[in-house]
């Protein structure tokens, strides 16, 4: 196999542009374009800085060799301008000068120059200085192009981003239209409602529902997981207990007269569970508190699967968490459910709540707990209807330390005037 000659045409020289040649020598312009033709480059030639920028405005050029010491502008002046007509485009730009002291080398570089070929030039040594102009320019080229796609490939990204990120505005919208009436009174009761995604869409969901003229439903819901998901079983649960279709509502019968009756609390959380346990391949689970009001007599039956334990806080102030222990939803074949009776007397009130209120965690990450809650509920218990709950939130935020909250906060607050 024959060795390849030293000077000879290089593969990776043929992937650059012309390279140019400034010199007011015409003899080293000569001599410096028949070396780079015959190693196989494609050769331009100026005889000065001025007449070189107007090549480097009508052609690509990947290289340049310059002499330093040139009348009028000089090789420094004309990298200078060359970089700044370039514009960031890779290129190599070599300086052939005699001379070799540092300072005069360092301006060279701050001027943009990449690197020096002393006078006379060696012809193994340029062609090596060469070979490494090559592999820098081509290397900037792959790595412009890469950045391209890269830039190409992230605006694909931000236009993906800023789609779905309207389309979660769009279904916060729809989520909080599920919760349409967040304060009102009714029979002699105020009922108030928090309701607060942690991000676009969650999967808290408060609501409630008339049985009939003296009955009222509520109900508080916790999703497992936060997102889209979830915040599709929010949307299909507000569908099982909602006004709007009655025979739908899990928590309701016919009573036998063309209308509905409140149907046993356990009987209902037990008909939901079966409901999403023929979901076989869902993934999420969800606590439920119902509470079935008699505006007539006060009476409360509150049924639990899973959700915090409610409180009631009486006329003078103290509070009571009614302690209920339960399965959730969608977890077991056969979940226990557990049901409670209470009475609200005129000036009491009770309280629904998702554990996003008790686990809200403070800057050193102790969370509220249900003393912190019920401790707000004292300190407030002369604030009443969409004024308490405002204050309920702000104490949260307070406790905090900022409005950014890590789970979804809802709540449903029922007063007996």
């Amino acid at each position: 196999m024959k060795s390849r000659d030293v000077l000879g045409p290089s593969k990776a020289a043929m992937v650059v542009q012309p390279v140019l040649v400034v010199d007011d020598s015409r003899a080293q312009r000569r001599l410096l374009v028949r070396a780079l033709q015959r190693w196989g480059y494609d050769a331009v030639d100026a005889a000065s800085g001025e007449a070189a920028l107007d090549l480097v405005r009508a052609l690509p050029i990947d290289i340049v060799i310059s002499d330093w010491m040139m009348p009028g502008m000089s090789g420094v002046d004309f990298c200078r301008a060359f970089r700044e007509l370039a514009e960031g485009r890779p290129a190599y730009f070599i300086l052939l000068t005699a001379r070799s002291e540092s300072e005069v080398l360092a301006e060279g570089l701050e001027s943009g120059a990449d690197d020096f070929l002393s006078k006379p030039f060696n012809a193994v040594e340029l062609r090596a200085r060469l070979r490494a102009g090559e592999r820098v320019v081509n290397a900037q080229k792959d790595l412009s192009a890469k950045n391209a796609a890269l830039s190409a490939a992230l605006r694909k990204l931000s236009d993906a981003y800023t789609a779905i990120d309207r389309d979660l505005r769009g279904a916060r919208v729809f989520q909080e239209g599920l919760v349409p009436d967040r304060h009102f009174v009714l029979g002699g009761y105020e009922v108030s409602m928090l309701f607060r995604p942690s991000g676009h869409v969650g999967g808290d969901l408060v609501g409630h529902f008339r049985v009939n003229d003296s009955e009222l439903g509520l109900y508080s819901v916790d999703v497992s997981g936060h997102g889209v998901a979830s915040a599709l079983m929010t949307a299909r649960l507000a569908g099982y207990l909602g006004d709007g279709a009655p025979e739908r509502n899990v928590a309701l019968e016919p009573d036998g007269q063309g209308g509905y009756r409140m149907a046993k609390p356990e009987a209902s959380l037990a008909r939901l569970n079966r409901i999403f346990q023929s979901d076989g391949d869902n993934d999420h689970y969800l606590t439920l508190s119902l509470a079935h009001l008699n505006m007539v007599t006060g009476e409360v039956v509150l049924c639990q699967a899973g959700h915090p334990s409610p409180m009631v806080q009486r006329r003078d102030g103290s509070v009571i968490c009614v302690e209920m222990f339960s399965t959730p939803i969608g977890l077991l074949d056969e979940g226990e459910f557990c049901t409670r009776r209470l009475t609200l007397e005129p000036g009491d009130r009770l309280i629904l709540y998702s554990d996003g209120l008790t686990e809200c965690p403070g800057p050193g990450g102790v969370l509220l707990e249900e003393e912190g809650l019920a401790e707000i509920l004292r300190d407030t218990s002369g604030v009443h209807g969409p004024a308490l709950v405002e204050t309920i939130f702000d104490r949260l935020a307070a406790h905090r330390g900022s409005d950014d909250f890590p789970d979804d906060l809802s709540a449903v607050v029922i007063e007996r005037l």
